[in-house]
């Protein structure tokens, strides 16, 4: 009937011998491309709300450990090293995925020096950053202190080495840390959905190799 609509059926282009021609190598352009995750967008965030999250989250982590510590004097090293190192690389992988959209998780002031030098921090956050940070830690430390009363020797600074050895360590370890961080916040072709891992992942191997 003249007013029954027929779907139309798709044209296929033939060669001279009748065949399909092969599909092309190219990329079809219409089709959208995939795009990398991008580093948080934090600059819509409030600066209160930022050194908030840092200070609850520097807050969490130092408690984490300083109670880890404190667990496996108490049972005779029944946590050990490796229970220490995953405990505090769980937790810092953790507050990766909770704070990192808020103020991009930095849980300490050699990691927000670092990023203000790469210009992923703005200098004016920088001393409220690390005054957060310092304050978490502190009271982090005075809640274990209340909380296993009377404290344990397990989290008292015993020098076991020299101060050379010491400094060396300290300073290899941070340079791995912030290498880490850096090379997976700076660099726009990293997977960021693998930064919390990465960043876990290598405090757990710092506190193997240095205690």
């Amino acid at each position: 009937m003249g007013s029954m609509i027929v779907p139309m059926e798709p044209i296929h282009h033939v060669d001279g011998n009748g065949d399909p021609p092969p599909p092309s190598s190219e990329p079809d352009s219409t089709r959208p491309r995939r795009r990398r995750p991008k580093f948080p967008n934090m600059a819509a965030v409030p600066l209160v709300k930022k050194v908030t999250a840092e200070f609850l989250g520097t807050f969490i982590l130092m408690f984490i450990q300083v109670s880890s510590i404190i667990m496996d004097e108490q049972h005779h090293g029944v946590v050990g090293l490796m229970g220490i190192a995953v405990s505090v690389g769980l937790a810092v992988m953790v507050l990766v995925f909770s704070i990192i959209h808020i103020s991009g998780c930095h849980l300490n002031p050699a990691v927000s020096i670092a990023m203000g030098v790469f210009g992923h921090l703005p200098p004016a956050h920088l001393v409220p950053y690390i005054v957060a940070q310092v304050l978490g830690s502190t009271a982090a430390s005075f809640a274990g202190k209340a909380i296993y009363h009377p404290v344990n020797p397990g989290i008292t600074t015993i020098p076991s080495v020299g101060t050379v050895e010491a400094f060396a360590v300290e300073f290899i370890i941070t340079f791995i840390l912030l290498f880490v961080i850096i090379a997976v916040a700076t660099d726009p072709h990293a997977v960021k959905k693998l930064i919390a891992v990465a960043v876990g992942a290598t405090v757990v191997m710092n506190i193997l190799i240095a205690g």
